[in-house]
């Protein structure tokens, strides 16, 4: 059953994938996360070179996260009519400017500006991913084409800090930066060779925000989302107070390895099961992350339960960008709720940074895997109840 993205012909009918054109946008979204996550391997070195604390040095990444949380919706939509391969390539073209300045200049607040207009630019592609991914594949392939594109999400959010640590060790914090403003670079290239041309919405077919949210199954999709995503950031961004508690504190890297390769065969089971059992895949999703919080809370006891946790909630994590786009365009029945999805990220992204860091400082460290079961119990419970708009059985049942 194809999806009701845009009311223009199918760019493609073969009954194969355009690898090409979805490992581009894979590396588009793999690059939006590293560009996010690498300042946070980078803190001590940043610090010392600008003259700042670490936590002034972090703001590198809030700014960054909070532009692309709050102009993702906007500007989206002012660029509605566009082509969406030029809506890319302007995004990269972002990436490759503002990763240059920060490379070349030593002003903080310069760096600061730099940095929102890459997390514009992020929003940007994280917002077209999805959807463009499946414009170009057959519609019996959708599900599969966009866990392709969306896999470089997770990917990146497992390997971003361990990479980063390793090419500011190796080449110095503004050299990562000139070589992310390399990859963007030829990245644009890639993508103007392997993606086709796709028009923007025509004027007709626009549907308004506020429509896609009065469709059945976005708002609990969207709730489903934050709740979900809190719960992992509140276990990703503290990561490694949790790996001291669980005598695993040297170990950082191997934790997110760990993570990392769980995530990959999540994102393996999602895109190789995806369309025919969605719902089934989204419940797991809930029910696995969740259980991999609750092993966590035990995680002092041992640093073998704490791996155990971080595999199952990786397993968990792994597929849901997928699962999360897929169950958005399905229900909204435009790719337009992509930008809501990202800003609903985004938002809850930051929200379970701050929240955990209060938790942090307030009950202390093993507040916080048992934080995250008790978000994830409503969120499940919410999931299962969406059986008729918000996850249904693909495809729908008359």
């Amino acid at each position: 059953m194809s999806l009701p993205t845009n009311a223009e012909p199918r760019v493609r009918k073969e009954a194969r994938l355009p690898l090409s054109g979805l490992l581009a946008l894979f590396t588009a979204g793999f690059l939006g996360i590293i560009n996010e996550t690498i300042p946070a391997g980078l803190l001590p070195t940043m610090s010392n070179s600008l003259g700042l604390s670490e936590a002034a040095a972090g703001q590198t990444v809030t700014v960054y996260a909070l532009a692309t949380a709050f102009t993702a919706i906007p500007i989206n939509s002012a660029l509605k009519n566009l082509d969406r391969r030029i809506v890319l390539v302007a995004a990269l073209v972002t990436f490759a400017l503002a990763n240059a300045v920060v490379a070349l200049v030593s002003s903080f607040m310069v760096i600061l500006v730099a940095r929102f207009v890459a997390g514009v630019g992020a929003g940007l592609i994280w917002s077209n991913l999805g959807g463009y991914a499946a414009r170009i594949a057959p519609a019996a392939l959708q599900g599969k084409a966009i866990a392709i594109a969306m896999a470089g999400t997770p990917i990146a959010l497992s390997l971003g800090l361990p990479l980063g640590t390793f090419l500011g060790d190796e080449a110095g914090w503004q050299a990562t930066f000139a070589v992310a403003a390399a990859i963007s670079v030829a990245l644009i290239v890639w993508v103007l060779v392997s993606l086709p041309s796709l028009p923007g919405q025509a004027e007709k077919d626009h549907v308004r925000f506020v429509t896609i949210l009065r469709a059945p199954g976005v708002r609990p999709i969207l709730g489903v989302v934050a709740g979900f995503m809190v719960a992992h950031s509140i276990l990703y961004t503290y990561i490694a107070p949790l790996a001291i508690a669980a005598h695993a504190g040297g170990q950082v890297e191997w934790v997110l390895v760990v993570f990392g390769a769980a995530a990959l065969l999540s994102i393996w089971a999602t895109g190789s099961y995806v369309d025919p059992h969605h719902r089934r895949l989204v419940v797991m999703s809930m029910v696995v992350l969740g259980g991999g919080a609750f092993v966590l809370g035990f995680a002092v006891l041992s640093p073998v339960i704490f791996y155990l946790g971080v595999a199952a909630w990786g397993f968990g994590f792994g597929g849901s960008a997928t699962l999360f786009v897929t169950a958005g365009i399905r229900a909204a029945g435009t790719d337009g709720v992509q930008s809501m999805l990202v800003t609903v990220f985004n938002l809850s992204i930051a929200a379970g940074g701050v929240f955990g860091g209060l938790l942090l400082s307030g009950l202390g460290v093993t507040s916080i895997p048992w934080t995250a079961v008790a978000i994830m119990i409503p969120t499940a419970i919410a999931t299962i109840a969406g059986r008729r708009h918000a996850f249904p059985h693909w495809p729908k049942s008359a």
